[in-house]
């Protein structure tokens, strides 16, 4: 019943903005861990933010102080609000979560995304130099 859709991928020049959404469906959110995994092309996925059901949130360290997670429940949103962006920045980035009771926000989604199961189909984002 879980249903995750990315959308706001885009090129941008190196120090811009780009906010990316994911709408979702069929997720009980007070119990939910959500998050966005990046993966760029011959490299490991990695992960990128998470917020937990106590709102609680964590960030990958490459993308600390410069990346925002946040949900807009009115729209069943969920954003990820991208400033200062590098050519390192530059992957296709994921929607996904996971139903772990009263889920905690945690560095080891960042480390281990695979504990996510349930994911988007991905939106590419393109940072230019």
């Amino acid at each position: 019943q879980v249903r995750l859709v990315e959308s706001g991928g885009g090129s941008v020049q190196a120090g811009g903005s780009l906010t990316l959404s994911c709408s979702f469906s069929g997720i009980y959110i007070v119990s939910a861990c959500m998050g966005w995994v990046r993966q760029a092309p011959g490299k490991e996925r990695e992960g990128v933010a998470v917020i937990g059901a106590d709102q609680g949130t964590v960030y990958g360290d490459s993308v600390k102080g410069r990346f925002s997670i946040s949900i807009d429940h009115g729209k069943n949103i969920l954003a990820l609000q991208m400033n200062s962006l590098k050519s390192d920045d530059t992957a296709v980035y994921y929607c996904a979560y996971v139903d772990h009771e009263n889920c905690h926000a945690d560095n080891a989604y960042l480390v281990h995304p695979g504990t996510f199961d349930s994911w988007g189909q991905g939106t590419q984002v393109t940072v230019s130099s």
